[in-house]
């Protein structure tokens, strides 16, 4: 690697003693890889079309013979060919070096930024060229790209040198062009159903909305610690109560936890909140804003995701949590009245951990996560959770010890999570209280009470639907990637030296 830096730093000196600036400032293109493929599709094999064309891009290869020779260059939406022949380009270069196309041969490698002026043509052989009339080298590149073949394999370099993965894995490229489109699609579709975003903090003197580990930073100049937001929901609320009906925010959330291929420590979620909704309102839109966005992105609600199909077309299965761990294990939990005899059944039901669960709403959950939740294939709301577990939920109208909350599950994972949220300060209040007993007691992921934020309950919030959608996975899902990191451009690693 260093012998072939220095050759290429050599090269660099080369076009500087010739008054080439090999890091140049500006091209003006006039098409990309793609309109060209497109609008000369039907040139057939050995004719040209006189019509002027400039293109840049990174050269990927280079077949090089005497007075002949082919690059394939490559920018943001495609390859093309470039034909480049000795006397052509001598003559349109004359005035700048009479031994151009020697030069070409010698001083540019594979990855270096090109950019041309020619006309098109079809070879003899069917590939669509530009047929170069002068080249400007725009950018030296010091370091070689993975080898053509075998190309960026090690899963780890991926991610740590994502520049030279989208260099040379079109499909990682696509991933986060299909990324972008779905984000985009998705405020789309909230405005028009008359949502607007507004921005809350990041940083935060309390961590709430979720039970999480947050972050902890500190302010110098308010001599402060703070904390990064592990959720939008609390802000987003305050902002209800001051009168707005419809809003959202899409934008990046901090957690301190584990990594797996469904957590990366810093990942985007969409919260949405309206006033004089429930969760039932909450899951109509869930079902409309995926299947919109998916509609409007892939053109279909049929999706193979690692290689099993996907019906998202709606209505979507609802089924309550009591429902379908009942099912899976042979247990009604509804019938304990106390933990013990709960915590018996779901040992005798092959459920681990449950020893340590504190409540019987703990015990069902954990049953879920261990028989339920990876059999969940097709887009599935699972409903009405216990209380214990959903601090900011509203209590269900009608099942005590209940609250209106769902979360769906796609592929075995958890997407999206709503509530009828909680209004009555009060009660807010023993909720939020009961977690800072349990951040006393040292659990990690609870939190204090956030007293600003109850104030604002206090002040009057109207009845109001609440739903979050984590864009990572709603990205892994429609671009059929098997890891968070694939859906995330720069996902956290450790510095190489410590893997």
């Amino acid at each position: 690697m260093d012998e072939i830096r220095a050759t290429r730093l050599a090269k660099v000196a080369q076009l500087q003693q010739l008054g080439w600036n090999p890091y140049a400032y500006r091209w003006q293109s006039t098409h990309h890889a793609a309109q060209l493929q497109e609008k000369f599709a039907e040139l057939a094999p050995g004719e040209s079309v006189d019509l002027p064309v400039a293109i840049a891009g990174r050269i990927l290869a280079r077949r090089v013979f005497g007075k002949l020779a082919f690059f394939t260059l490559q920018d943001e939406t495609g390859v093309i060919q470039l034909y480049l022949e000795k006397q052509k380009i001598q003559e349109g270069m004359a005035a700048m070096h009479p031994q151009s196309f020697d030069l070409l041969k010698q001083l540019t490698d594979v990855g270096d930024i090109l950019g041309v002026n020619g006309t098109i043509k079809r070879t003899e052989k069917g590939e669509l060229s530009v047929y170069v009339d002068d080249y400007t080298i725009l950018t030296k590149s010091l370091l070689p790209l993975p080898d053509k073949w075998h190309g960026l394999t090690d899963v780890a370099k991926r991610y740590r040198q994502r520049y030279v993965d989208l260099i040379v894995n079109p499909k990682t490229r696509e991933t986060f062009r299909r990324r972008a489109l779905i984000t985009a699609a998705m405020r789309r579709y909230l405005e028009t159903q008359g949502f607007i975003e507004i921005e809350t903090p990041v940083l935060q003197s309390e961590a709430g909305g979720a039970e999480a580990r947050p972050f902890i930073t500190y302010h110098n100049t308010l001599d402060m610690p703070l904390y990064l937001r592990i959720a939008t929901e609390l802000h987003l609320k305050r902002l209800i109560v001051g009168g707005f009906e419809k809003v959202f925010e899409l934008g990046r959330i901090f957690r301190n936890e584990g990594v797996s291929t469904r957590h990366n420590p810093e990942f985007t979620s969409v919260e949405v909140y309206q006033a004089y909704a429930d969760y039932n309102d909450m899951m109509a839109l869930t079902e409309a804003l995926i299947t919109t966005v998916t509609q409007e992105v892939l053109g279909t609600l049929q999706i193979t995701y690692q290689e099993q199909t996907i019906d998202l077309t709606p209505p979507w299965r609802r089924v309550t949590m009591h429902e379908v761990v009942q099912a899976a294990t042979g247990v009604d939990f509804r019938q304990f009245d106390t933990v013990t005899a709960a915590q018996t059944a779901a040992a005798q039901a092959g459920i681990a951990g449950v020893a340590d669960c504190e409540s019987i709403g703990h015990i069902l959950n954990t049953a879920f996560e261990q028989t339920v939740e990876q059999t969940l294939i097709q887009p599935t709301f699972i409903i009405d959770y216990p209380v214990e577990i959903s601090p900011l939920a509203k209590p269900h109208r009608s099942q005590p010890g209940l609250v209106e909350r769902f979360e769906l599950f796609v592929v075995g994972r958890e997407t999206a999570n709503s509530f009828s949220e909680l209004t009555d300060p009060v009660e807010q209040r023993q909720r939020l209280e009961a977690q800072a007993a349990k951040k006393a007691a040292g659990d990690l992921e609870a939190h204090s009470v956030d007293e600003d934020f109850l104030t604002a309950l206090e002040h009057g919030m109207p009845p109001t639907g609440g739903l979050g959608i984590g864009i990572d996975r709603l990205v892994m899902l429609l671009t059929d990637a098997a890891s968070i990191r694939d859906a995330i451009a720069f996902p956290l690693l450790k510095p190489e030296k410590e893997e």
